[in-house]
């Protein structure tokens, strides 16, 4: 018996607890918020719909209550207000920080093997908080945030040539922001040829932006964060780990030397499995990719140190 807790029921949340369910790929998804009956109306509403889709995993709904989340292989955090327009996600680290800590502590209460997957942002400093303070190994902690941005730059590639995203691959690195996340389109490939051999350098520069503001864009559309693509991003990553699938998907985690950074967490290609973290790939970056990087984790870096500037940490 497999079991997913996700910790807020808001848009986010919710996508995500409703793909694990439609996917099947935990026997028992927990959806828990600290607004009362929000949780329990929309897994009321989502297996409702089970019969309809066709699924047969079990989705519960409750109020605050992580007796109810206990021996849950996965821990996904959602919780914190979202971005709103305008909003930076370094402005959203004060409320958002001890929210994350509270969520994360009161859940491993009751499932203390879990696996951490932390989607509130800011997403490279709340998974750095849960790292520096919940005392768990470091392969048992990821942020999302590099599945849902390579998701996005697919999408911009597949819309630039004109094909089937599915087809097309690419990976986005570096912090989860909107001026520190790199997309690498030096190893981006459509059916196996670089697209660099596709599309324009112009072409490709524009794809490189419009990932990158990839979800101030829909921000401003929307009057709010986006929640499709983040709720299956983090779907995602809890399937590779619950199957043990070894994906290869970008994850904020701790680094201790590789890519020639330490004490920080932040988007690398990672191996997920079983174990959550199961390795960190080297994509043996080129001089300006190697730079950009370094410039991505000074910035992370910045956010980090408001936790201790409002003794978070």
């Amino acid at each position: 018996m497999s079991k997913v807790t996700v910790v807020g029921a808001g848009n986010v949340g919710a996508t995500c607890a409703n793909v694990l369910a439609f996917n099947e790929v935990a026997d028992e998804v927990i959806m828990l918020d600290v607004k009362e009956g929000v949780s329990e109306g929309k897994a009321m509403d989502m297996m409702q719909t089970a019969q309809l889709l066709g699924f047969d995993s079990t989705l519960v709904g409750c109020t605050n209550d992580y007796a109810k989340t206990a021996n849950s292989d996965v821990v996904v955090i959602t919780s914190g207000i979202p971005r709103k327009p305008g909003m930076t996600r370094e402005e959203l680290i004060g409320v958002n920080a001890g929210i994350v800590k509270t969520v994360a502590e009161n859940a491993l209460k009751y499932s203390p093997n879990a696996i951490l997957v932390v989607i509130s942002n800011p997403m490279d400093t709340m998974t750095y908080l849960a790292l520096k303070s919940l005392g768990l190994p470091k392969n048992r902690i990821i942020g999302m945030g590099g599945a849902l941005d390579s998701s996005r730059f697919k999408y911009y590639l597949s819309q630039a040539l004109g094909c089937n995203a599915n087809e097309v691959e690419g990976l986005v690195i570096g912090g989860h922001g909107d001026t520190t996340m790199i997309p690498l389109t030096r190893l981006a490939t459509y059916k196996g040829t670089p697209v660099s051999t596709l599309l324009s350098a112009e072409k490709l520069e524009e794809v490189v932006k419009a990932t990158m503001v990839g979800g101030a864009t829909l921000t401003g559309l929307l009057g709010t964060s986006a929640w499709y693509a983040p709720g299956a991003a983090g779907a995602y990553v809890v399937e590779s780990i619950i199957h043990n699938q070894k994906k290869l998907v970008p994850c904020s985690v701790a680094l201790e030397g590789e890519y020639g950074q330490s004490d920080i967490c932040i988007g690398v290609p990672v191996i997920l499995g079983k174990n959550g973290v199961e390795s960190i790939v080297d994509l043996n970056l080129n001089a300006d990719e190697k730079a950009l990087f370094t410039k991505s984790a000074e910035a992370v870096r910045k956010t980090n140190d408001v936790l201790k500037e409002i003794n978070v940490l």
